[in-house]
């Protein structure tokens, strides 16, 4: 595959930043994080920060559901950057890229682990518009010092399959919201409670 779009401006610095920032964002669950690194991407499907985490995350190693509504160049982009292996089926993916939430019939089309490797689970990068035009939500769990209130622009049915998702711990999959340049982590520990 071959793309005339421009990774991370500086590989090293750009994905160690985008690293800490992730690592951050996931010990802090519904805090935003500012991802700075300057990137190229395809920019008709793809967010910067968004993009930053494919780059950092993805390798020869793992591979990738993407979801099909993406246009080509993103698949071609990310071929040429990280070598990542792409899955035509969503439960035998490391990582799935989401842009369209509402496209998803539930999250337990993903790998959700097994009781002896939960880890093996998948980590669905998933872009937003906004992280405040959405329905508001309660978020409690480790990491968060008392509650912590978000509003990403998600399909309300997210939600509920973030509670079935909640009740299968230790077996559930992990989330990182994405908007133009913030990421949100959401790992499988969290608790949510809808603000009605």
């Amino acid at each position: 595959m071959v793309t005339d779009l421009p990774g991370f401006a500086s590989p090293i610095h750009g994905a160690q930043q985008t690293f800490r920032a992730l690592l951050s964002a996931n010990a802090r669950p519904g805090k935003p994080e500012k991802i700075t690194a300057v990137i190229g991407v395809p920019k008709s499907t793809m967010l910067p920060a968004c993009g930053a985490a494919c780059l950092t995350l993805l390798d020869l190693d793992v591979s990738l559901w993407l979801q099909p509504s993406f246009a080509s160049p993103v698949k071609h982009w990310l071929l040429f950057h990280t070598g990542c292996r792409l899955t035509e089926y969503p439960d035998q993916g490391d990582f799935a890229l989401i842009e369209d939430l509402a496209g998803l019939p539930e999250l337990s089309i993903f790998n959700m682990g097994t009781g002896e490797q939960p880890e093996a689970s998948t980590t669905l990068l998933i872009q937003v518009e906004s992280f405040d035009m959405g329905q508001p939500v309660i978020l409690t769990g480790p990491g968060i010092l008392g509650e912590q209130v978000i509003a990403p622009l998600v399909p309300q049915h997210f939600w509920h399959f973030w509670r079935e998702n909640h009740r299968a711990y230790p077996q559930g999959v992990d989330v990182f919201l994405f908007t133009e340049d913030l990421v949100i982590g959401l790992p499988r520990t969290v608790r949510v409670e809808i603000i009605s």
